[in-house]
């Protein structure tokens, strides 16, 4: 009696760890997921962005030199795609591909070309400017966000890949792990001037 009873308990704790380990690897792979989709979010949002760049410096309301700078770090953002380690899967292996010093250049750029000035001239014309500018404000909105949403992902795949039973049992496999992207996204004078976020 005393021998079954070991043996159902050993069962128990060896179903238990195996359910606790298939567990920790779903959780693991939904954590991935979640990072991959949103490192697609914040490169739709960065396209946004610069395509409301581009479209600013060309409607006209900047001076030539500021609409010339725009015009070129918002065309060097739209050059600079998010890479993929594999074909098949456009999710699978993506990677933020050193764009970090283009956004930032565009983000400069838009600082020094929208001077408080510039912006109070754009939004009193109320033309394609102005909407250009809005969308350039809503874009730029949406990048810090799903800026700050990948990043939190990748700290939460970062804090679980850290635990001991993940490195143990190798739950991730062979993925990379994921890193936060770090690049200058502040637009205060758009936030000061343009208004409420649309």
């Amino acid at each position: 009696m005393e021998t079954v009873t070991w043996v159902v308990v050993a069962v128990a704790v060896l179903l238990a760890a195996a359910w606790y380990l298939s567990y920790s690897a779903a959780r693991l792979d939904r954590l991935h997921a979640q990072v991959e989709g949103s490192l697609s979010a914040l490169d739709a949002h960065l396209v946004r962005r610069a395509e409301a760049a581009l479209e600013l410096a060309n409607a006209g309301a900047l001076d030539p030199a500021s609409a010339l700078l725009l015009a070129s770090a918002a065309s060097d953002a739209l050059e600079r795609t998010t890479d993929r380690l594999g074909d098949d899967d456009l999710l699978e292996g993506q990677h933020f591909g050193g764009r970090e010093s283009v956004e930032s250049d565009l983000t400069q750029s838009l600082a020094l070309a929208l001077t408080p000035d510039i912006v109070a001239d754009i939004v009193a014309r109320d033309g394609l400017a102005a909407d250009a500018l809005d969308r350039l404000e809503a874009a730029s909105r949406r990048v810090q966000l799903a800026r700050r949403f990948h990043n939190n992902a990748v700290k939460d795949v970062q804090r679980v890949r850290g635990k001991t039973v993940v490195r143990v049992f190798r739950l991730a496999g062979h993925a990379d792990l994921p890193q936060t992207v770090e690049f200058d996204d502040e637009l205060p004078v758009l936030s000061a001037v343009a208004g409420p976020p649309s």
